[in-house]
């Protein structure tokens, strides 16, 4: 078997995982949806919503995400630099250590042990082997990218070592624990330190695990799939370089009317401002890149997975920012807005393009077809109204919910309780369970489609072999 078959098994390893893991994250989170209306859906130790929305969470981040971007880097790697992995059996391992740990840290989270800390729940000992898994990743990236044999680094490059360098640093320096015994640590910053680092952490675990891997898809995988060029190579670049810059001094924009510091909070919502034209840099590349033939929306059927998912990535970034302002974040803030803007950038942005970057590799690792383009059409409608519904019902949820807390009587007392107001969401958390529904839908289509697309290239390939 050659190099490039091997390393091919590798990417189709780390794909078929992300599925099944998807699998598991999408159920969970419709159950979770579910036991927020109906508490006979909380049931035994393991199985309550405490448990489960951490899982959920994880498991969609981490099986879902992150085994797409590996499987998907490593082929876009290989195609960019022109070149075989340097170590295409350490690749292999890192599959196998990836799907491991997985299964390790949902079962931990499963069993309650956690730091508490979110995006960053596993204990040290999990901790340990996320590392190890990204010291594997790393070693392979950029011993590949320094070896290449094409010069230009194309600007998917550039994020692929954003990527790589950005979660290395924030994972160490968030995790850093003090363990007290084989199941629980302590983290190293407390109080008003712990706070800001977290969220430094989390919301750049967001920009460095929910943007920059799907921009490297986004710039890849538009021009590859169209056979258009990228509109502008140079604003690609002053939009990478940009948002580089800018993205990692908005975290504190999670913490505003908190004991952080006035001035700090302030920085932070100016560079979350800031944040818009980096990221329009990318919108207005994507559709300026469709400018030459839009007919591609009817004959190309990945062209609307891409252009409606750089259309969400644009919302969420005028949406994200807009929510750091004071005013805009007394209102929304700790409502259920925040997962309606959460979820229209892992819902629409990151899992379209993640699932249009699919539909291109599988047919190409087997060189034949997608399985059908009809089922891929209907997978795109279910998901794109699932997530719209979505995350409408959250948004106004959300305002309805703010309002009600803030709203008081004449004499300055609360208007409502607190209980009031959930009991006055309840049908919005109703018609959030019906839209993911839609979207689960959606996504048992796409993974039927692949599944098949598997067997028809493989029946080929026999087929030819039998022939041969």
């Amino acid at each position: 078997m050659s190099e490039t078959a091997y390393n091919n098994r590798t990417v189709e390893g780390f794909l078929i995982s992300s599925l099944v893991w998807g699998v598991v994250g999408i159920v969970l989170g419709l159950l979770v949806s579910m036991q927020l209306w109906e508490a006979a859906f909380n049931f035994g130790q393991y199985f309550t919503y405490g448990r489960l929305r951490t899982v959920h969470v994880n498991v969609l981040a981490y099986g879902l995400g992150l085994g797409a971007i590996f499987g998907l880097f490593y082929y876009m790697l290989v195609k960019l630099t022109k070149r075989e992995l340097v170590f295409p059996k350490l690749a292999r391992a890192h599959l196998w250590l990836f799907n491991i740990g997985i299964a390790v840290a949902t079962l931990s989270l499963f069993a309650g042990l956690t730091q508490s800390l979110e995006y960053a729940e596993f204990e040290w000992p999990v901790d340990i082997v996320v590392v190890i898994i990204w010291v594997i990743f790393c070693v392979n990236i950029f011993a590949t990218i320094i070896k290449r044999k094409e010069n230009q680094m194309y600007v998917s490059l550039w994020f692929m070592i954003a990527t790589a360098i950005a979660v290395a640093i924030l994972y160490l320096v968030n995790n850093m624990s003090i363990p007290a015994t084989l199941t629980k640590s302590y983290h190293i910053f407390t109080g008003l330190n712990s706070a800001n680092v977290e969220w430094w952490y989390g919301h750049n675990a967001v920009g460095f695990l929910f943007t920059t891997p799907i921009l490297a898809m986004f710039y890849y995988f538009l021009p590859v799939s169209t056979k258009m060029p990228i509109y502008s190579h140079r604003l690609s670049m002053v939009a990478f370089w940009s948002l580089i810059f800018t993205y990692l001094w908005t975290g504190a924009h999670h913490l505003v009317y908190t004991p952080l510091p006035d001035w700090l909070q302030t920085v932070a919502i100016i560079f979350s401002l800031m944040l818009i034209a980096p990221s329009w840099g990318t919108v207005v590349n994507g559709y300026f890149t469709m400018e030459s033939d839009w007919s591609k929306l009817q004959s190309n059927y990945l062209t609307k997975f891409f252009l409606a998912a750089v259309t969400f990535y644009g919302l969420q970034t005028i949406q994200g920012p807009s929510q750091a302002i004071r005013v805009i974040s007394s209102l929304i803030h700790y409502t259920d807005w925040v997962p309606g803007h959460v979820h229209m950038g892992t819902m629409g942005w990151v899992t379209l393009t993640a699932c249009a970057g699919m539909y291109y590799v599988f047919p190409k690792i087997y060189a034949t077809t997608v399985y059908s383009v009809k089922m891929a059409n209907a997978h795109f409608w279910l998901v794109f109204i699932g997530q719209i519904m979505f995350s409408l019902t959250m948004w106004i949820a959300g305002i309805q919910q703010g309002a009600m807390l803030k709203m008081t009587n004449t004499d300055g007392t609360l208007a409502y309780t607190f209980m009031e107001t959930l009991a006055g969401i309840y049908p919005y958390w109703q018609l959030r369970t019906v839209a993911g529904v839609v979207y689960a839908a959606g996504m048992i289509i796409f993974i039927i489609n692949i599944v098949m697309t598997i067997v028809k290239g493989r029946n080929i390939l026999a087929s030819q072999t039998a022939k041969a």
